[in-house]
């Protein structure tokens, strides 16, 4: 996987340090017992609430 994914970066927080900077952001998410934003629907990604309830939350909701 490309670390560096600007381009494809579906996250709209765009002032973060590791905006599409994909490795990087999975890390980061990941030591906080977080997802990044991508993994969320677009409506999910915009509460920029990044917890795993809230990814299920959002799961069940768009599935």
């Amino acid at each position: 996987m490309a670390c560096n994914n600007t381009i494809n970066c579906t996250c709209t927080y765009i002032s973060c340090s590791r905006h599409g900077k994909c490795c990087e952001c999975v890390a980061y998410h990941r030591k906080k017992g977080e997802a990044p934003g991508c993994f969320f629907s677009k409506s999910g990604e915009k509460t920029y609430n990044r917890s795993i309830d809230n990814l299920y939350k959002d799961f069940m909701r768009n599935s």
